[in-house]
């Protein structure tokens, strides 16, 4: 008979979690799926494990035959990559964006969270679940085909269904409308028709409520492990983080609709070496032909004036003398591009 194990569970320098399981999972990839619905955790990640055989340094996890009980786990985001982006002029379909090596649009984070790169898709695709929950979907859809037996999910399997489903729906948006909780819990009845609610509006408005609902203690989860920014400037006593009186924040402006990456994650690159970034790209829009320079460079310092725009709120002339690159045609339709993921 297998032990049962504890782990303690680092998400960020200043939030652990206690786990405990049964046994030891047989896969890395099994342990990083239970962390994740265990601890909340939204998004790619890897694990470390702490190595007492190298004075407690941290170590990639890549077998579980290193999990003892009492283990120290480190939680790690999966590194972001440089996407480019193409424009076409076509309707808003993601076969419209390409990579390319002219005339694009640079989309870099570096930070822990990834930036959107897709609008809200027109069909959307119910992921993945747990093997345990795939398995009874499978036999619900199989009984319902046959003589139209509907499934009672267990709170097990309703909660790891909605956990999936929130993490999907926030990879686009973190505010999704009424209309975009109706498509999710449709395509869900769709996929899997043993989950149908025949007193329900389309059958499947039950399942919107849920989400509704899942959705708003998505975001409070995040926020309480400071996972996400955009939703943090949501809770703002004040207008700005640097006044010295706090004001109302009435007149906040909040992401909420259509605005993909409205507050991007804080990025791994410290400010200083972010203004340095900005001031080199002052140098940069002098020259000529610079085109293709200024746009990595206005990509890699989205973050940062982001966060100067929402915080700090300059007006025009601010705006204009520290980014002038800014106002520039192409540069305005690649920072809508960042924001909203798709050109005006």
């Amino acid at each position: 008979m297998a032990n049962p194990i504890r782990l303690l569970i680092l998400l960020s320098d200043n939030s652990s979690e206690r786990m405990d399981l049964s046994r030891v999972p047989d896969t890395v990839e099994e342990l990083i799926e239970q962390v994740k619905e265990s601890c909340k955790v939204a998004g790619g990640i890897r694990l470390q494990y702490k190595d007492v055989d190298f004075g407690g340094t941290f170590v990639n996890l890549n077998s579980t035959s290193m999990i003892k009980d009492l283990t120290t786990i480190k939680v790690i985001p999966s590194a972001t990559e440089t996407l480019i982006l193409e424009f076409v002029e076509s309707d808003l379909d993601t076969s419209s964006i390409s990579t390319h090596t002219d005339d694009t649009v640079i989309l870099s984070s570096s930070s822990s969270e990834k930036l959107r790169t897709e609008p809200w898709p027109k069909e959307f695709s119910i992921p993945q679940f747990s093997f345990e929950t795939e398995g009874q979907l499978e036999k619900g859809n199989v009984e319902y085909t046959k003589d139209q037996t509907r499934l009672t999910p267990t709170s097990k399997m309703l909660s790891d269904i909605l956990e999936r489903l929130a993490e999907k729906i926030f990879s686009y948006k973190a505010y999704p409308s009424d209309a975009d909780l109706s498509d999710v819990a449709e395509a869900l009845t769709r996929k899997h028709p043993c989950l149908r609610q025949p007193d329900s509006f389309n059958e499947s408005y039950g399942w919107k409520l849920r989400l509704k609902t899942k959705m708003s203690n998505y975001r409070t989860q995040l926020k309480s492990h400071g996972l996400a920014s955009e939703l943090l400037v949501n809770t703002l006593k004040s207008k700005s983080r640097e006044d010295p009186v706090p004001k109302p924040a009435k007149n906040n402006k909040k992401a909420r609709r259509g605005e993909a990456n409205y507050y991007p994650q804080t990025s791994s690159e410290n400010p200083e070496s972010l203004e340095l970034e900005r001031i080199s790209l002052l140098t940069e829009l002098k020259k000529r032909n610079n085109e293709k320079t200024v746009r990595e460079k206005m990509a890699r310092t989205f973050e940062f004036r982001r966060k100067e725009v929402v915080d700090k709120k300059p007006d025009i002339k601010n705006l204009l003398e520290r980014w002038p690159g800014l106002f520039q045609m192409e540069e305005i339709n690649a920072e809508f591009l960042r924001l909203l993921q798709f050109p005006c």
